[in-house]
């Protein structure tokens, strides 16, 4: 028998994950800002809350799929936020990405609640978003993490326990710092062959055909040869993201050189594409 799951922000990644809870026998309530984009979840047999803290007092477990510590904190403290219901006893699972030292705080922050925190972000985009393949990149107790693994599982294909809360987030930095490196890699080289005179489409078979394959490029391949970028994972999120890595990077004593030179790259691109949209800064640039 399923749990009873509150799902608060319904975006690109979390509508289709709140599907999957559902398709997995979970009972499900949401709340949403923008209470339209909760309708098709409405009509499969979810429960709308008026508020965070009415979605709290029927849920067992709650999941945060926000875009930031900003949404989160607007989410516990608002007008009607989880923190003005009784959570203790409840599970919180963040699912958004989050600097480390912010889930740490948050974590801090909800055990004074009696609240259990799973820092828990996803590696993936919206595809894998709705295949349920997400891969979840797990931090906090070995326990709490055991007991939500069959939630988390309803909308990923893996649990990756990377240790204490704040690890999960931590390992989130790294994966997207790769990310965002490797498309815009990828953005400068494509955009030298097509300078050079080269086909798009034959340039980007070539890279694959060799020891550079890898499945992003794949992804992105279409985009890249028909300029057009529809939306897997918005290019304004990679910039944001790319601020909490630089943060990350700091508070950890890393060098970040060349991430540096990439966030700078994404803060001048086109917002609501896809990130592989980075190309289009390339070809401004040209």
């Amino acid at each position: 028998m399923g749990e009873n799951i509150g799902f608060i922000g319904l975006g690109i990644m979390g509508a289709p994950m709140a599907a999957n809870l559902m398709r997995a026998g979970h009972a499900l309530g949401v709340y949403n800002r923008s209470p339209g984009k909760a309708a098709p979840l409405l009509a499969a047999g979810a429960t709308a809350a008026p508020s965070p803290a009415a979605l709290a007092g029927a849920s067992d477990t709650i999941v945060l799929m926000l875009t930031g510590p900003a949404a989160i904190d607007a989410v516990l403290a608002g007008e009607g936020g989880l923190l003005a219901a009784d959570l203790a006893g409840r599970c919180i699972i963040n699912m958004g990405t989050v600097p480390p030292a912010y889930a740490v705080e948050l974590g801090k922050r909800l055990a004074g609640h009696g609240v259990t925190l799973i820092d828990a972000p996803v590696s993936g985009s919206k595809a894998p978003a709705e295949a349920g393949t997400l891969l979840v990149l797990a931090g906090g107790e070995p326990a709490a993490i055991d007991a939500a693994e069959p939630v988390l599982l309803a909308m990923g294909k893996a649990v990756v326990r990377c240790g204490r809360i704040g690890t999960g987030s931590a390992m989130k930095m790294a994966v997207n710092l790769l990310l965002a490196t490797m498309m815009t890699g990828l953005a400068e080289a494509v955009n030298l062959g097509e300078k050079s005179g080269l086909d798009t489409g034959l340039l980007l078979d070539t890279m694959l055909a060799g020891p550079l394959g890898c499945g992003l490029f794949a992804m992105k391949r279409d985009m890249l040869v028909n300029h057009a970028y529809p939306v897997q994972f918005p290019l304004r999120h990679m910039a944001k993201d790319l601020g909490f890595i630089t943060q990350a990077a700091q508070d950890a004593g890393a060098p970040l050189p060349l991430g540096q030179t990439v966030a700078g790259l994404y803060a001048h691109g086109p917002e609501d594409l896809d990130f592989a949209a980075v190309k289009r800064v390339y070809e401004a640039m040209s």
